[in-house]
């Protein structure tokens, strides 16, 4: 078996709660069975939730459960830096990968236009998803924008010929199975955010192969992103990892856990 490394990604804007917590069990596990290694990385690319004070009562809840991790923010080794926030210089790099081969273009889309956007399809029973409406822009209409201070996204132009897409993307899911998706239900989707920072997907996928990252276990809420990271490996041109998405804990009524329904932090 290839050399398994795995890795605990948590988001620093709160507690570490027994959904989580479970997660990195399963990783943990996992790791150890097969005398492998597993990454401990912060998400912390939400600057306006994420606190350095989440970040270390979810170490230190880690710490308590007895889930070790060799690698990570304070287990420094040759695969780092593990905080998103640290690692802004290698999104960078491959987001210029994609304009150069003209495969991602300026969104200048508001919040709220994009909020409208998706109650609007929501409500005639779509799925909601980018309309593109920014991929067609002329260069004087960009300059034009820009001149007015606008701030924009990078998107992917999931049209463009550089990725020749097929009408399915297939999930391979260690738990579930292949798993089908369609592409023109994505839509074109953000790699660069407008304050300069990835998004999840983006973020993960770079990090996840340039930690070497072998077997992404993870809740099955991420099965929906999914698609989208394997459509940036692919674009690359990089191997993928191994996908296993792991059923969630849920309320009684089958819903997510919420603080509705009580939910506890681990500490």
């Amino acid at each position: 078996m290839e050399t398994v490394r795995t890795r605990f990604a948590p988001s620093p804007t709160g507690s570490l709660h027994v959904g989580g917590a479970r997660t990195a069990l399963f990783n943990y596990l996992f790791a150890r069975k097969h005398h492998g290694t597993l990454v401990l990385r912060v998400e912390d690319t939400d600057v306006v939730r994420s606190t350095e004070a989440s970040e270390a009562v979810i170490l230190q809840d880690l710490k308590w459960l007895g889930l070790p991790w060799q690698e990570g923010p304070d287990k420094p080794g040759a695969f780092g830096p593990y905080r998103q926030s640290e690692r802004l210089d290698r999104y960078e790099k491959w987001v210029k990968v994609f304009q150069e081969k003209g495969s991602v273009y300026r969104c200048f889309c508001t919040e709220n236009e994009l909020e409208r956007k998706r109650k609007a399809a929501l409500a005639s029973g779509q799925t909601p998803r980018y309309d593109g409406q920014c991929r067609s822009l002329t260069r004087e209409e960009i300059q034009h924008f820009e001149s007015e201070g606008k701030t924009f996204t990078w998107r992917l132009n999931l049209a463009s010929p550089n990725l020749a897409l097929g009408k399915e993307i297939v999930v391979p899911d260690l738990v579930r199975g292949e798993v089908h998706f369609e592409t023109e239900l994505i839509g074109d989707f953000v790699l660069i955010k407008s304050n300069g920072y990835p998004s999840y997907n983006f973020a993960c996928v770079v990090d996840d192969h340039e930690m070497a990252i072998s077997h992404v276990i993870r809740g099955d809420e991420h099965l929906t992103n999914t698609p989208r990271q394997i459509i940036l490996y692919q674009a690359l041109s990089w191997p993928l990892p191994s996908f296993a998405h792991l059923s969630m804990i849920l309320a009684p009524d089958h819903t997510k856990l919420s603080k509705r329904h009580g939910t506890t932090a681990v500490s």
